[in-house]
């Protein structure tokens, strides 16, 4: 492809693009194929001769399309979001053009200086002590792997790097039933064993009991284990728990154990004023992740990971082959010290792209909105006798729940499942569900880039007559 080919096919794609966002509530929003469907529509064995991009697009068009499911939409409400906007993917098409490897200040100072810059931005707007520095990995789960990793040498004294995992059955992680399932995965690659996860009851509202917390991290003491990370989340997966903080904080600090907020879908939420109340007591975290790449409206990869001690965090990955020794080591962060991989992508630049086209205000617009469609479909679901709210509304997330008078919980299940499945199967919205005290419920998040009361209030809709009918399909009794 020469350049003239790339200018023309480069105006086609942003053409395709801009349709893209104005179009994107039109497509079904789940995918429906059939399992093996785009494969087996593909050739088994690549061309030997080269193909026009012309003939690309078509295919992108035809087979590729049809098996997407479109995050985009504003008629998506299902898991968190993944959103996107048309700032952050047009700085994306400039990281991609510039192809630049960030892994280190030398290999393009901008990447490194923008993204401390950056995370200094980001500091101010949430209300994070300055004391904290930050970094860009690529998702929640990489931080918090990289949490637990220098907890566990902070808690060895650095010598489990170098001597192996000889302590590590006997530390402990202590996590909520509604911690993410990412805490689970790195306590058994970073060597803890997924035996050594500590789960503490939660309260009525689901968040971490404190109580319960002390009490587990005693009975260890006096058993002979070691406690060494405590997981406190703002905004659980399931039902958007918030942990309370400061009542974690002051246990960890009186133990020495390391305190990790995962607020990776609440941590946007910081940027509002009045939202702060759930960080309250941040001052005892050691490492806090969110990830701007859910509800910040920079398209994925891009998670933050704030870390009270950086040179902590630095002696736990560091490592320095010739090949990587510079001049400037010391006078600059190198940040392939600052978690797993070598290879770093210039993610900063779509986020400063965000940051000032929308500017704070229009961020803090967004967000207010998205909080403000959850508040009020939470009215609807209150005032509709046959549904019932299943969890707490603190962000923008719903669980919720159809049981008319007189159904049982199981006969209740059975019947929400078959909603679920049938509102997704329409195409018009997509929903997930999650289950709350084993019931099966249906789980609602209002915080696409370009949802609307409109879309909330016709999804409303939609789901109410979809459970009516199936209620009445299945001879389900209305008793008053």
């Amino acid at each position: 492809m020469d350049s003239n080919e790339f200018r023309r096919y480069g105006h086609e794609i942003v053409e395709w693009i801009a349709r893209y966002f104005e179009n994107v509530e039109q497509y079904p929003v789940k995918s429906g194929v059939r399992p093996g469907e785009i494969k087996n529509a593909l050739p088994e064995l690549p061309p030997s001769g080269s193909e026009s991009f012309d003939l690309f697009m078509k295919d992108f068009d035809e087979v590729i399309m049809p098996g997407i499911t479109h995050w985009q939409s504003p008629n998506f409400f299902a898991y968190f979001p993944a959103n996107s906007s048309p700032p952050s993917v047009l700085a994306e098409m400039l990281t991609a053009a510039l192809g630049a490897q960030c892994m280190l200040w030398e290999t393009s100072p901008a990447g490194t200086e923008l993204e401390e810059r950056m995370m200094e931005w980001l500091r101010s707007m949430m209300g994070i002590p300055p004391e904290f520095e930050g970094v860009i990995q690529d998702s929640a789960s990489s931080s918090t792997l990289a949490a637990l990793i220098t907890a566990r040498e902070k808690v060895t004294r650095y010598r489990s790097n170098r001597e192996g995992l000889s302590d590590t059955g006997r530390m402990r992680i202590y996590v909520s039933g509604q911690t993410h399932s990412s805490v689970e995965k790195g306590a058994g690659i970073a060597g803890f064993g997924r035996d050594n996860l500590v789960r503490v009851e939660v309260r009525s509202d689901f968040s971490m009991d404190p109580e319960a917390l002390e009490r587990a991290i005693e009975r260890d003491i006096a058993s002979g284990y070691i406690p060494c990370c405590a997981i406190a989340t703002l905004g659980t997966t399931g039902v958007t728990a918030i942990d309370p903080l400061r009542a974690m904080g002051e246990i960890c600090r009186k133990h020495g154990i390391w305190l990790h907020v995962d607020a990776a879908i609440g941590g946007t939420a910081l940027l509002l004023p009045e939202m702060r109340w759930m960080a309250d007591g941040i001052e005892y975290a050691d490492s806090l992740v969110f990830n701007p790449h859910k509800w910040m409206f920079t398209n994925f990869d891009c998670s933050v990971y704030f870390v009270r001690d950086a040179a902590s965090l630095i002696r736990s990955f560091e490592i320095l082959p010739e090949y990587l020794k510079t001049r400037t080591r010391g006078e600059v962060n190198d940040y392939r010290d600052w978690g797993i991989p070598l290879g770093r992508r210039f993610r900063a630049l779509k986020l400063w792209a965000v940051i000032r086209s929308y500017g704070v205000e229009g961020l803090q617009s967004l967000i207010r909105e998205h909080l403000r469609l959850a508040k009020m479909l939470a009215g609807l679901i209150e005032a509709d006798r046959d549904f019932r709210l299943m969890a707490p509304v603190t962000l923008n997330t719903l669980c919720f729940r159809y049981c008319p008078a007189g159904m049982g919980d199981e006969d209740a299940n059975t019947l929400n499942e078959k909603i679920n499945h049938a509102l997704n199967d329409t195409g018009k919205i997509y929903l997930t569900h999650t289950k709350v005290d084993g019931r099966y419920v249906l789980r609602m998040v209002t915080a696409q880039t370009g949802v609307t009361e409109r879309h909330v209030r016709q999804a409303w809709d939609l789901i109410r007559e979809t459970a009516s009918a199936l209620s009445s399909q299945n001879g389900a009794v209305d008793v008053d």
